[in-house]
C-alpha cells in the first residue's frame, strides 16, 4: 500500500514536500515514481526513483526544481518541489515499479498507486 501527503496549495515560486509511505513491503529494491494529473488531462510521471542503485530521473520540466529521495528506516520516498509554477498543479500520485528511465515521458502503469494528494500552485 501506498500512501501520499503533503499536498495543499501554495503560491508560484513557494516549495512543497510530498511523502509516499509505504507498507507491505520494503523501498530498498523498489523502484517508485511520482505521477501527476492536471485536470482534464493525461497523467504523466514527474520523477522517479530506481530501487536499488538509487538513480534519480526527472521530465525535463521538473529539473533543477524536483527533488526526490528516499528514506529506507522509514520506508518513504519523497517529493521536494521548489520554485513551483502554475503548470504544476494537479493530483500527484506515487507508484510501485512504473516505467522509469532517463526521458521525457513514462506511461502511467505500475504495480500499485497511492490515493493522490492535491497539489495547487496559484496566486
Amino acid at each position: 500500500q501506498l500512501v501520499e501527503s503533503g499536498g495543499g496549495l501554495v503560491q508560484p515560486g513557494g516549495s512543497l514536500r510530498l511523502s509516499c509511505a509505504a507498507s507491505g513491503f520494503g523501498l530498498d529494491s523498489a523502484t517508485i515514481g511520482w505521477f501527476r494529473q492536471a485536470p482534464g488531462k493525461e497523467r504523466t510521471g514527474v520523477s522517479c526513483i530506481v530501487g536499488g542503485p538509487d538513480i534519480h530521473y526527472y521530465v525535463g520540466s521538473v529539473k533543477g526544481r524536483f527533488t526526490i529521495s528516499k528514506d529506507n528506516a522509514k520506508n518513504t520516498v519523497y517529493l521536494q518541489m521548489n520554485s513551483m509554477k502554475t503548470e504544476d498543479t494537479g493530483v500527484y500520485y506515487c507508484a510501485l515499479d512504473p516505467p522509469c528511465y532517463d526521458g521525457d515521458y513514462w506511461p502511467a502503469v505500475a504495480d500499485a498507486w497511492g490515493q493522490g494528494t492535491q497539489v495547487t500552485v496559484s496566486a
